[in-house]
């Protein structure tokens, strides 16, 4: 097969974007497959600083082509506005490296309004944590049936029609918030200036992978967030507004399951989390700061700082199955370089009574106490390791132990943000 998925198996900011970059250099065909604006990857390649939020990572390397699925909400100025970025650091991007399906949702300024007029009107214990990019708000017209589309971008003729329809939605909301309505020529306005800067990138993508998957070319899929930002599987409501799951590479792409291949899971040796909602191992000591401070633990997009807390088995147990995945990527080991004493989650106490998985429900996520086990640090560094032997004795157990622990193998371990920083156990192309 050769196909690979590339999923967050925590709440992401795994440290995905120097793991797709590494796989990207082995790919043809490199898929966003879901979410938005709303994440990105960072990708050092040489002195070069590349961040990225909605082009897939492999925009930034020669004779690769770049594909956003239908599972993506786009953002058309956001789009343009990355990519000019990107040229200026001297990354051609035309039709040759980039395709976008003809059937993803744009993001318009009237949802950029309503996610921030949300998310600055709820309480404190109802904010989800948006970061305000309209991201929910698209999702929701395209189930609602009432999105515009790429493709409507085409026939400029027939798209009064389709934004009167999404304006009897969000007019009617818009009243209830005691604003003006927007009219049917502003978001015209707005579209059919941007139009002629989106359309040269449109295409069939669904039929596009096919025949590049027929023709024998290695696709990578990349996903944005992690599994447990999961629209179902994740800590809702405190989630994002789209499927983060390996199962949604398929669907959000428009290739069947069984094109999927490999999937390559990556979770940090410790944990971390941005916006609200549950964490059951977060920190909230000095020794939190310490690793939120060695980790340089702040958000590629939004720059906010993550909460940060010991490594969760459950959850990344969990992610492990609900995500199908056959490997992980661990990532930052180095960051636990020197602690004298690591504790690990294996399991938690609800109520008193001890469970194995993380519970569905609102309430008792928030009430599960964690579990831990201690584990003996090392002193010694695994900065820049790149093969077992350079690594402490101890890092080698915790690894293992982790292992055990998920119920995946470890198939690279990244010790520094530098792609040649990296043990590699099993190449996900070649499994």
């Amino acid at each position: 097969m050769g196909n690979v998925v590339v999923v967050g198996a925590q709440w992401g900011d795994e440290g995905k974007g120097k793991i797709v970059d590494w796989l990207s250099s082995q790919a043809d065909v490199v898929v966003r497959f879901q979410g938005g604006h709303n994440a990105g990857h960072t990708l050092v390649i040489g002195e070069t600083v590349y961040k990225l939020s909605l082009l897939p990572s492999g925009v930034v390397r020669k004779d690769k082509l770049a594909v956003i699925g239908n599972g993506v909400v786009l953002d058309p100025y956001a789009l343009v506005s990355e990519i000019e970025r990107l040229t200026s650091q001297g990354v051609a991007i035309d039709r040759s490296n980039l395709r976008i399906a003809d059937n993803a949702t744009l993001i318009l300024s009237i949802h950029r309004e309503l996610d921030a007029l949300r998310e600055e009107g709820a309480s404190g214990g109802t904010k989800i944590g948006t970061t305000k990019r309209g991201i929910g708000p698209a999702y929701e017209d395209k189930a609602g049936r009432r999105a515009i589309r790429l493709n409507d971008l085409e026939d400029l003729d027939a798209l009064p029609a389709k934004i009167e329809r999404l304006l009897g939605h969000h007019n009617a909301l818009r009243r209830g918030f005691e604003l003006p309505e927007y009219s049917a020529t502003e978001i015209y306005d707005e579209l059919a200036t941007i139009a002629p800067r989106v359309l040269p990138y449109m295409d069939a993508v669904w039929r596009l992978l096919d025949e590049k998957r027929r023709a024998g070319s290695r696709i990578l899929f990349e996903g944005a967030q992690g599994a447990l930002l999961d629209v179902d599987h994740g800590t809702y409501p405190f989630v994002t507004s789209s499927n983060t799951v390996a199962g949604q590479a398929a669907t959000g792409s428009g290739l069947g399951p069984g094109a999927v291949g490999y999937v390559l899971g990556i979770a940090k040796a410790y944990t971390t989390r941005v916006g609200e909602g549950p964490f059951p191992s977060e920190l909230h000591d000095e020794i939190g700061e310490r690793i939120g401070e060695r980790g340089r633990e702040f958000g590629t997009v939004t720059g906010r700082k993550r909460r940060c807390g010991w490594f969760d088995a459950v959850l990344v147990r969990q992610t492990v199955r609900t995500s199908g995945i056959d490997g992980i990527a661990l990532t930052k080991l180095d960051v636990l370089d020197g602690f004298e004493t690591i504790k690990v989650c294996t399991g938690y106490r609800l109520d008193g009574e001890v469970i194995d998985h993380f519970p569905a429900g609102q309430n008792a996520q928030a009430r599960v106490e964690p579990i831990y086990e201690e584990f003996e640090g090392w002193s010694g560094s695994t900065a820049g390791a790149r093969s077992w032997a350079d690594l402490p004795a101890q890092a080698v157990k915790y690894v293992r132990y982790i292992e055990e622990l998920i119920g995946a193998p470890v198939a690279l371990l990244s010790t520094s943000p530098e792609r040649e920083d990296t043990i590699l156990v099993q190449n996900p192309f070649e499994a």
